[in-house]
């Protein structure tokens, strides 16, 4: 891929909105008791992190609660999680590093 000059300075996008910036995600699936459907969600936090966040809910909370990409709050009753699964991270880049 062929980049105009200038473009893979470093520090190029530093002031600038995050949406210049690389991304990073993670693909989380949720199994629900009685739904058709699985809940599928971005987060923005490490697999380690959701991992953990998940175990510490099936440890004794009454509820697992993650916050997509977008800022959105899912919070699922521990005793309908049918099974979770966490996808690697997967690295994005937004703005011009799409060209």
């Amino acid at each position: 891929m062929v980049r105009p000059p200038g473009l893979d300075r470093p520090g190029l996008c530093d002031g600038l909105p995050q949406s210049c910036k690389e991304t990073v995600s993670v693909e989380i699936t949720i199994g629900v008791q009685n739904l058709p459907r699985e809940l599928v969600l971005e987060s923005d936090e490490t697999p380690e992190k959701v991992a953990a966040t998940v175990a510490a809910a099936l440890a004794g909370k009454p509820a697992l609660e993650l916050v997509d990409t977008r800022g959105r709050h899912i919070i699922i009753p521990v005793a309908s999680i049918g099974y979770v699964e966490i996808g690697g991270e997967a690295k994005g880049r937004v703005g011009f590093g799409t060209l």
